[in-house]
């Protein structure tokens, strides 16, 4: 793989759930930086929406990650509207109600699973053969929660430490092809799904509280874009942000059963899980809060 700058200039880039949060960050940005861009996500304003962006070099497209073929349309409309697909970004994910796995629907863990981890593989699925013809890049959007303890929100850790491995494999297999992928690990990113679905729960709040300051820390969409787009430009296998989060996935082998046994043992972590173990648990629609 050749360590020279990856130019955006002119780089076609298919974006999943393009229209909020980090994917329409991520959008503008490769804008700036010469890329053309075509984003799919479920709402049916989007080809409106991204037109706004820029006529000559957006498109928006309407289509489901958990529907193969809607994604498999994206890419033919990309290759037909620019001639070729060189970057695929598997942005669109989302969170559920927080919740002990004791408290939660099993239909919100397979909603979860469903976009967060089949979703992205329809995406690679449908964008790989265009990605090895043009010797691009797959971006996969996994989470620190990949690596941290998922208490309260297990099906979400679930789905970003399969998306983790996704990356690890698909790295290696492609290599030979040229291409490459890049993992990118976020904490907590200032988005609406956030807003929704963490400013909104008094428990959920009270739970992050208990963990250090500096790691709860927000960023803005426009950091992790900008993150996004460096690591492109890098062909970088992974990019992590805030970067005090570095030290602790390289650490993690050492630091997760220690700290695993702290949370097992806090008086306050357990009083906060059985709260959310006795919550009346909503149901989250088909389509969760996306990212």
């Amino acid at each position: 793989m050749s360590t020279a700058t990856y130019d955006l200039t002119g780089k076609v880039v298919l974006i999943t759930g393009g229209n909020g949060g980090i994917g329409a960050a991520t959008g503008r940005e490769l804008l700036t930086r010469g890329a053309r861009l075509v984003v799919a996500d479920v709402d049916p304003e989007t080809p409106r929406r991204v037109a706004a962006l820029d006529s000559d070099r957006a498109i928006g497209c309407v289509a489901d990650v958990r529907d193969q073929s809607s994604l498999d349309r994206a890419v033919a409309r990309a290759v037909d509207r620019f001639g070729g697909l060189d970057i695929v970004v598997a942005n669109a994910g989302l969170l559920v109600e927080a919740a002990t796995l004791r408290n939660t629907p099993v239909t919100d863990v397979a909603t979860t699973l469903a976009v967060n981890v089949m979703g992205v593989v329809h995406t690679v699925a449908a964008g790989m053969e265009e990605v090895i013809r043009n010797r691009g890049q797959v971006v996969l959007i996994s989470s620190v929660y990949a690596f941290i303890n998922g208490m309260g929100n297990i099906p979400y850790a679930m789905s970003k430490a399969a998306v983790e491995q996704l990356g690890r494999g698909l790295r290696i297999e492609l290599a030979d092809h040229g291409a490459s992928v890049l993992t990118a690990y976020f904490s907590f990113v200032d988005t609406h799904m956030i807003h929704h679905r963490v400013d909104s729960d008094d428990v959920l709040t009270e739970l992050f509280g208990s963990l250090p300051k500096p790691l709860v820390a927000r960023i803005s969409p426009a950091t992790a874009a900008i993150a996004i787009a460096d690591g492109l430009q890098q062909r970088s296998p992974r990019v992590i942000s805030p970067a005090r989060w570095r030290p602790l996935s390289g650490l993690r082998g050492l630091l997760g059963p220690a700290v695993d046994a702290h949370f097992a043992r806090n008086r306050r972590t357990l009083d906060i899980l059985a709260q959310l173990d006795g919550r009346v648990h909503s149901h989250a629609d088909s389509n969760g809060t996306l990212i």
